[in-house]
């Protein structure tokens, strides 16, 4: 589904991805993990494209989408839930929902409650603005919102931030039934090791922008290994 190729990308004149290269298949969930400033988030954005590559190649299902502009890249499939969540907050829950759906044709009612029916904690929170909800709550509006579009791959930055164990347990339910019952294919950056463990079928790492090693979820319980993998020590 995915293909990157020696993609690379900079803020300015700051060079941070130095040839990235990984494929995701159909229907895989991916993680990555590596400390902060390794360039996870720089490699999300280029991917969808709110950063543009500076060289190298990005194909998904087949198409060259590197020059391709992030709402294009969007309609195509592929959605993206940012670290920090990025919810509208003065909106209400349901307006922050119809942002999800606004640049595809679909119907609107419908789409509502089939999103409900998939994030029923939503329910009762429509008419609530988005500030006002808590950091879990948040974090799952935002997931609900990057579905409305019904994407085929998901790229999710970080969406254990600041969130209570409970919501945490309850994401990661949320995206195993996604990946059951849509056939969702998701890219994961995270640094909560029990989190991408549960979730993710491989693990790349990156360091200073480049993959330079891939592990197993169940490796992820060994502190040693990923104390030298990516400098991340037991704790």
């Amino acid at each position: 589904m995915l293909s990157v190729t020696d993609l690379r990308a900079a803020y300015g004149r700051i060079p941070i991805l130095h040839g990235i290269n990984f494929t995701v298949k159909d229907g895989e969930f991916i993680g990555i993990l590596g400390h902060n400033g390794m360039g996870k988030t720089t490699l999300l954005k280029t991917l969808i494209g709110l950063l543009r590559a500076t060289g190298g190649r990005v194909e998904f299902n087949g198409a060259d989408i590197t020059r391709e502009a992030s709402f294009r890249r969007n309609r195509m499939g592929i959605g993206y839930v940012p670290q920090g969540r990025e919810i509208f907050s003065n909106l209400s829950v349901l307006d922050n929902l119809r942002f999800g759906f606004a640049m595809h044709k679909t119907d609107e009612a419908a789409m509502i409650e089939e999103t409900l029916a998939e994030f029923p904690r939503l329910r009762p929170l429509l008419d609530r603005a988005g500030g006002v909800l808590s950091g879990g709550e948040q974090q799952i509006l935002a997931l609900a919102r990057a579905l409305c579009g019904k994407p085929k791959l998901l790229l999710l930055d970080e969406p254990t931030e600041g969130i209570q164990p409970s919501i945490v347990e309850e994401i990661i339910e949320i995206l195993k039934r996604l990946r059951d019952q849509r056939g969702l294919t998701i890219v994961l950056v995270e640094q909560n090791l029990e989190f991408i463990a549960a979730l993710s079928q491989r693990v790349l790492i990156i360091q200073r922008g480049q993959i330079t090693g891939e592990v197993t979820p169940a490796q992820l319980d060994n502190p040693e290994l990923i104390a030298e993998f990516v400098g991340m020590g037991a704790a």
